[in-house]
């Protein structure tokens, strides 16, 4: 086995290609224009227009309307509560009705989703769209009971 020197290094077969000769004539295929087409401002050297530019035309940026995130009007709202609250509020019963009498809720929430943070001691019936697997356990636990609505 050889040693391997600089002399002996070169780039693998095929990676690497002889650069376009432009402006050599009729014959090359890349005479006349050179590859520029006809006239304006692409075809002039130093030519480097900015990121988004659209030839003079209103750019998309601009065309667009500037909006902060997208609101889906379709969407409904839910009221969330942890576990770890009910406690708290002193109710036997927990649904989104009694809870908008109690605490501030948005009056657009059209369900109530329990939430599985916290402990709950005392027995409470809980009326809700939904209740996590977590929560309905400590709900159960503690002897109370869980209603779907």
């Amino acid at each position: 086995m050889s040693n391997i020197t600089l002399e002996d290094l070169k780039p693998a077969q095929g990676s690497t290609s002889k650069s376009k000769r432009v402006g050599r004539g009729r014959s090359s295929g890349h005479g006349k224009t050179s590859c520029r087409g006809h006239n304006g401002e692409g075809q002039r050297s130093g030519n480097s227009s900015k990121r988004g530019f659209e030839g003079g035309q209103m750019p998309a940026y601009r065309r667009l309307p500037k909006l902060k995130g997208f609101q889906v009007y379709s969407r409904l709202n839910y009221a969330q509560i942890n576990v770890g609250r009910l406690d708290d509020l002193g109710l036997k019963e927990v649904s989104l009705d009694t809870l908008k009498e109690v605490l501030t809720i948005h009056p657009t929430c059209v369900g109530l989703r329990v939430l599985g943070n916290g402990e709950i001691k005392s027995a409470v019936t809980v009326k809700a769209s939904y209740v996590t697997p977590s929560a309905k356990e400590k709900i159960e636990a503690a002897g109370g009971k869980v209603e779907l609505v």
